[in-house]
């Protein structure tokens, strides 16, 4: 399935929004002024990523240029629909890519400690656990914070 990556638009954010709900529970999935917050710190950008079938938007990330040479996947968001095609992958590489451009040497990612899906995605792209959170979900999960070293990772490729 073919997908065309851009930046967000303002009139995307209902959607957005709309797909986050659809991709993790309460209690980790983001309020829309949480998602809205996070899309406009500074240094954020959102990669939306569109299909030729039936969804327009089918996935989107939001991550974020950092201190210290070092950039935060905040969410990677596929509809369950579009799962399993690579559009998680080609949206975390657009989004390292565009991290190392802009001087990060690291990335950072949070994820829930009993999401084993992600946790599996991550380590395959060059992740590894670096830290707990405890309690940092809404509903008191806690979290994982994994890391990858995006020079190494640009050399080795």
């Amino acid at each position: 399935m073919p997908f065309t990556l851009r930046d967000s638009r303002p009139g995307d954010f209902a959607q957005l929004w709309a797909i986050d709900q659809q991709c993790f529970p309460p209690g980790i999935a983001y309020s829309k002024a949480e998602l809205n917050a996070y899309m406009r710190r500074s240094g954020a950008f959102t990669l939306v990523a569109e299909d030729s079938g039936q969804t327009p938007i089918a996935g989107f990330l939001v991550a974020e240029t950092g201190r210290r040479h070092t950039g935060h996947i905040i969410t990677i968001d596929v509809l369950p629909s579009v799962r399993r095609a690579g559009l998680g992958s080609v949206l975390l590489t657009a989004a390292e890519q565009r991290l190392r451009q802009a001087g990060c040497r690291f990335v950072l990612l949070e994820a829930a400690v009993n999401n084993l899906a992600a946790l599996a995605f991550y380590k395959r792209h060059g992740y590894f656990v670096v830290r707990t959170v405890s309690g940092y979900y809404a509903d008191g999960l806690d979290a994982l914070v994994l890391q990858k070293d995006l020079l190494s990772q640009a050399q080795a490729s």
